[in-house]
């Protein structure tokens, strides 16, 4: 099943069940995505049950699936990037064999085709490639392998980020506010099941497409996650409950031959030519820079449909 939201004026948005091919949508028996996830299995039949699809599906009208959550809590799974920021700011961080994991800004998502304000050039503008998962009510001490069960839905997601707050706002220890807006999501929300073989382990095994400027920045695979979505979900309800509609992120997609493959985030590409050239040459996006996301299955669809934004002067 594939789902999006429609902008209709309302905080929340009105839900649709997408055709197959992406093209066209019919009404949802239920109001908001959060009202679905908060009954699934009462309201998932009737969804399910919805076979035609009579207006066509226009990408610019959609929000983001989930247009504000409960919890929005992020994840660094890939460790080829997290080995390449630990090289390049010489830090040798202590291995506790956790998943590492923040909680960000929750009460907003961009859509797909939204332009992202900003306020100033210079801190930094990076885009951040990621995979998401939304899952329904999780108890407190759900287990890996029962949180597998508890993932409803996957989501593509830009997790926008400003470096040059980043590392002052880690050093007071107290980690991120400034340096994380508001993260952005492709406009189709999808159940495993649409991913066929390429979800797999608690993993979406796409390559997922980056173009800055119209220009191929990277296309990493999003199955070398170190930690699978189910022990992201396990690690994040350890101590609490998660309510239905909270979203985990996988972090910035990486892979190892990052530089065969390139990456989904400029701070990655700067690593790498300290590492090989002894300073960074990339610089950070500038107002009117276009960022577009995409990942694709083996037969050529989008399942996510694009996130395709322009970063401009917040004001």
């Amino acid at each position: 099943m594939r789902l999006a939201t429609l902008r209709d004026g309302t905080p929340d948005g009105r839900l649709v069940i997408v055709s197959p091919d992406g093209g066209r949508w019919a009404p949802a028996p239920v109001g908001t995505l959060q009202q679905l996830l908060e009954q699934w299995d009462e309201a998932v039949p009737a969804c399910a049950a919805v076979t035609t699809f009579a207006e066509p599906l226009d990408p610019q009208a959609l929000a983001a699936p989930l247009p504000r959550a409960w919890q929005w809590l992020d994840g660094s799974a890939f460790d080829s990037h997290g080995a390449l920021m630990d090289q390049v700011f010489g830090i040798s961080p202590e291995r506790t064999g956790l998943p590492l994991m923040y909680q960000g800004l929750s009460d907003r998502f961009y859509g797909p085709h939204d332009d992202v304000p900003l306020p100033d050039a210079a801190l930094g503008i990076d885009f951040e490639g990621e995979f998401g998962v939304i899952v329904d009510a999780v108890p407190m001490g759900t287990s890996a392998a029962a949180a597998l069960g508890h993932v409803r839905l996957v989501v593509q997601i830009n997790d926008w980020s400003l470096r040059a707050l980043a590392g002052p706002e880690m050093k007071t220890g107290f980690g991120w506010v400034q340096a994380k807006p508001a993260c952005s999501m492709a406009g189709i929300a999808v159940t495993p099941e649409e991913l066929g073989g390429q979800w797999r382990d608690g993993r979406v095994c796409l390559d997922l497409l980056v173009d800055w400027n119209g220009d191929r920045f990277g296309a990493p695979n999003g199955a070398a996650m170190a930690f699978g979505f189910h022990e992201l979900i396990a690690h994040a309800a350890r101590t609490r409950a998660l309510p239905a509609g909270t979203i985990i992120g996988s972090g910035t997609v990486s892979n190892a031959n990052f530089r065969e493959v390139g990456s989904t985030c400029i701070a990655e590409r700067r690593g790498i030519e300290i590492v090989d050239e002894g300073a960074a040459r990339t610089g950070f996006m500038r107002f009117g820079d276009t960022v577009r996301m995409e990942a694709r299955l083996a037969d050529g669809r989008a399942p996510f449909g694009a996130i395709a934004q322009r970063v401009v002067q917040a004001g």
